[in-house]
């Protein structure tokens, strides 16, 4: 793995380019016009499996090809005023959750009814406070191998994080190609949970892209990022303090988990601080890393999705043991004194995408993938990139708008180490820490930052776990509404 400083040195600003910074450009453009294609494919979706009649917006899905990736995408245009509104590129983390999971469960104006499901197939229903009552979203499968993104070459397949920016940037630059009309509107670059590594390299890929006059230009004005994972060890450092302040270990267990270690809980190895460690472990070992408050569940993915595959032969016995999975869980979930877990809810889109004519009415190409899940699990994916703070402080000299935002009862990515790695930033605070609010209740914290043009805005979502739209939808339309249109929180 390359150091972050191997990253930082190469996309430094500087008054001239240094020979660094022009070979990585030079590499880089080189490897994206490698990536261009012709093919283009693309489906007006007006009705789906499992909603009652048309579709209340405009869907657009298709592939659109990078070399030998065809990246599927979802394209709901604004209820708003499409023609004029921004256009949101979404990428879900994991690495290799589907852009359907932003769509379904996040932001987008459909949802799965879980609370009145008795099995068959899965019924969807409006959505209210979708971010696409405001802005044009492109919710994209991300990286290859994710949702029905696929590759024509087995080798192609193989993936990593500065790989995976370099064609989400091509695909954007295609993308554009093909869709004329929206290439005035506003660009803005949304990413969920792990994909938050990305989002800074795709934002310099791309700008640098516009200084070499590549076309389309793509009118990037900035970012929104959601949980976003940014700094490995420092998030890793930050959730001991992170547990601390929610009185998930004692003072005196983090008094002496700090002395025994010093502050590093990532690589110190002494007995004393091992020790300390796992007295830590013991006290956290079954709160909910998603959201504190709620029961702590196992994934169900990586052991539902094998047995899933090894339930018979043929799409009808795998439908079959589907079904009689997702009903052991879902037909009990809201009677009182039964158990819940969130992961539960997620059953509904496996099941859904289970269902020959959900691919036929998306416009997906027959037998070019296998079975498909919420998030893919098995991806042919390295992490090869740590730490992108270096890559943040090189936007604050552009005149971008960024929108941070973090759920406080988050234990994957803790609120603690954003705010510490956005510190690190040295940018200037314009409004400092304030309350903002959602129908005259508090909704979280705000502060917000500026350089020179550069615009942060930092905002905690109360009572939120990781992802916040998932947890406070309401409250987290009304931040993007603001933000997106120049409005402080």
């Amino acid at each position: 793995m390359a150091s972050p400083s191997t990253y930082g040195t190469a996309c430094r600003s500087s008054s001239s380019p240094s020979p660094i910074f022009l070979l990585t450009l030079t590499l880089t453009l080189t490897l994206l016009v490698s990536f261009l294609g012709p093919v283009f494919s693309a489906k007006n979706v007006t009705t789906l499996p499992g909603y009652s009649g048309t579709l209340p917006f405009t869907l657009e899905t298709g592939y659109t090809s990078v070399g030998e990736i065809e990246f599927f995408y979802y394209f709901v245009h604004s209820q708003g005023k499409p023609d004029t509104d921004p256009v949101l590129l979404f990428i879900n983390g994991g690495p290799g959750c589907t852009g359907l999971n932003g769509l379904m469960y996040q932001i987008g104006p459909l949802s799965f009814n879980v609370s009145d499901y008795t099995g068959g197939m899965p019924s969807l229903m409006d959505k209210g406070n979708a971010w696409t009552e405001t802005s044009s979203i492109i919710f994209l499968d991300a990286p290859v191998g994710t949702g029905f993104t696929y590759a024509t070459s087995t080798s192609a397949y193989t993936s990593t994080d500065t790989l995976t920016a370099q064609q989400v940037h091509a695909f954007i630059r295609e993308w554009m190609t093909d869709h004329p009309s929206f290439q005035k509107n506003p660009f803005f670059l949304g990413t969920d949970s792990y994909a938050g590594i990305l989002t800074p390299m795709l934002a310099q890929d791309i700008l640098q892209g516009n200084e070499a006059l590549l076309d389309p230009l793509v009118n990037l004005k900035g970012m929104t990022l959601s949980s976003p994972h940014t700094y490995t060890d420092l998030e890793t450092n930050s959730k001991i303090p992170f547990a601390h302040r929610l009185t998930l270990i004692s003072e005196a267990l983090y008094e002496e988990v700090k002395t025994n270690c010093g502050g590093n809980y990532v690589s110190n190895t002494s007995a004393t601080c091992t020790e300390s460690l796992d007295e830590v472990d013991q006290c956290i070992e079954y709160i909910s890393r998603q959201n504190v408050l709620e029961p702590y569940c196992a994934f169900l993915s990586p052991e539902s999705h094998e047995a899933f595959r090894q339930a018979g032969e043929g799409r009808e016995k795998h439908r079959r043991a589907l079904q009689s999975f997702t009903k052991d869980y879902m037909l009990s979930l809201y009677r009182p004194r039964d158990f819940w877990c969130k992961n539960f809810d997620y059953l509904l889109m496996d099941f859904w995408l289970s269902y020959p004519s959900v691919r036929e009415a998306l416009g997906v190409r027959n037998g070019m993938v296998g079975t498909v899940f919420r998030c893919n699990i098995s991806l042919s994916y390295s992490v090869d990139v740590s730490d992108v703070v270096e890559y943040h402080k090189n936007l604050t000299e552009r005149g971008m708008q960024v929108l941070v935002f973090s759920g406080d009862h988050d234990m994957v990515i803790p609120h603690n180490s954003i705010e510490a790695w956005i510190k690190s930033l040295g940018l200037t605070v314009d409004f400092d820490w304030r309350p903002w609010f959602v129908d005259g209740q508090v909704a979280g914290y705000t502060v917000k930052y500026i350089n020179s043009g550069y615009r942060l805005t930092y905002a905690t979502i109360k009572g939120s776990g990781h992802s916040p739209p998932e947890y406070k939808r309401k409250e987290c339309y009304q931040m993007f509404d603001r933000w997106i249109h120049y409005y402080p929180l």
